[in-house]
C-alpha cells in the first residue's frame, strides 16, 4: 500500500486551497499531506464554513498518519504576500514554485509515494518575471527527465500527446521520427510501469485530416508517423495507425485499445474533457516520480465561494495511489 500522497495546493488565489479542503472532508485512501501556507488553508476554510481541523506533517523519515475525514496534515509553506480569494498577486509566484519544489524533492527522496498539484496560473508566474511554461515542464527539469509524455483520463479513456503547448503552426515541424519514436516508447513503458498492462494497444493518430490521404492533404504520416509505427511494431509494440482522428474516437475503433495517442493537444483533448471534463486526471508520463493533476483552471470567479467542484482532485488521488501500488 502506497504511503503519503503530497497535494499542492496551487495558485493560493485560486480554487486550489478550496478543492483540497473539500477533498479532506472525505475518507482518502492513503494519508494525505498539503503542500500550501496553513494560514491561507485555515483562512479559506473559514470562508468556505468547513469544520477541518489542520495539523502539522510528520517530518521527513516519519510514517504518515491516517487522519479520520475532516483532518489534514500540511507541510506548511509560507506565502510571500497575504491572498485575497480571486485576486493575483505576481509576488506570490514564488511560493507556488516552493510548493512543487518541496513536493518534488519528497518524491525523489521517498517520502511521499506521489504528487498530486492543483491548479496553477501560469501567467501570474510570468508577470513575476520567471519564465514558467507549465506544471508538465518544470517537473521534467526539475527531476533532470530529458522528456516527459502528458497524458489525461477520464471514463475510461486515455488520450497522450504527442506535442503539448505549442501554437498550431509550430507542430508540424515538432513531430520529428526522433520525436515520435521518444514519445511512444515513453508511452509504452509506462503503460506497463504504471498501469500495469503487459503489451498496451496504442492507437496513433494521423496528423492531418484523413490521416492525410494518401499524401494530398499533407505528407507527414507518410514521411514521419508510418515509418515510426513501422520500426516499432518490428520491436514487437502494439500499434494501430495512423488513423484518422475523426473516426479514431468511435466506440467501434477504440473497442482493445488502452491509449490513444494524439498528435497536438486540441486534436485529442476535446474528447477526453467531452467524456468526463470535471472527474478526469491529467498524468504526466516518463518522470521517476508519480504526478497527477485536476483537469481543470484555477476558476477564480469560483475561488472562496463554495461553488467549486472537486470532483478531479478526488480522481486524481486515486489515480496516483493506484500507479503508485502498480510501480
Amino acid at each position: 500500500m502506497a504511503q503519503q500522497i503530497a497535494v499542492t495546493a496551487g495558485e493560493p488565489a485560486g480554487i486550489g486551497p478550496d478543492i483540497l479542503l473539500m477533498t479532506a472532508m472525505r475518507p482518502q485512501p492513503v494519508p494525505l499531506v498539503a503542500i500550501a501556507d496553513r494560514d491561507l488553508l485555515a483562512h479559506r476554510a473559514r470562508a468556505l464554513h468547513l469544520d477541518i481541523r489542520l495539523v502539522d506533517a510528520p517530518e521527513p523519515g516519519e510514517s504518515g498518519s491516517h487522519y479520520p475525514a475532516g483532518t489534514l496534515a500540511v507541510r506548511h509553506c509560507p506565502l510571500r504576500t497575504p491572498v485575497t480569494a480571486g485576486q493575483l498577486e505576481p509576488q506570490n509566484a514564488p511560493y507556488v514554485l516552493d510548493t512543487l519544489d518541496i513536493a518534488i524533492a519528497g518524491c525523489l527522496n521517498h517520502e511521499y509515494a506521489g504528487m498530486v498539484t492543483c491548479p496553477i496560473q501560469k501567467s501570474v508566474i510570468n508577470d513575476a518575471g520567471i519564465p514558467f511554461s507549465g506544471h508538465t515542464e518544470y517537473l521534467a527539469e526539475k527531476t533532470g527527465t530529458p522528456r516527459v509524455v502528458m497524458l489525461l483520463a477520464a471514463g475510461g479513456l486515455r488520450v497522450a500527446l504527442a506535442t503539448t503547448h505549442l501554437a498550431l503552426a509550430d507542430v508540424p515541424a515538432a513531430i520529428t521520427q526522433d520525436s515520435l519514436t521518444a514519445t511512444i516508447k515513453i508511452l509504452h513503458a509506462d503503460m506497463q510501469r504504471r498501469f500495469g498492462i503487459p503489451a498496451p494497444r496504442i492507437a496513433v493518430l494521423g496528423l492531418n485530416p484523413h490521416a492525410g490521404e494518401g499524401g494530398h492533404l499533407g505528407r507527414e504520416e507518410i514521411e514521419v508517423i508510418s515509418p515510426v509505427l513501422e520500426a516499432l511494431r518490428s520491436n514487437g509494440l502494439q500499434l494501430i495507425g495512423p488513423l484518422p482522428a475523426d473516426t479514431a474516437f468511435t466506440p467501434r475503433a477504440l473497442k482493445g485499445m488502452d491509449v490513444v495517442l494524439a498528435m497536438y493537444h486540441d486534436q485529442g483533448l476535446p474528447v477526453l474533457k467531452y467524456a468526463g471534463f470535471g472527474s478526469a486526471v491529467n498524468i504526466t508520463l516518463g518522470l521517476p516520480i508519480v504526478r497527477t493533476s485536476v483537469d481543470h483552471g484555477t476558476a477564480l470567479d469560483l475561488a472562496g465561494t463554495g461553488k467549486a467542484e472537486a470532483g478531479s482532485l478526488v480522481e486524481a488521488i486515486d489515480q496516483a495511489v493506484r500507479m503508485a501500488e502498480t510501480g
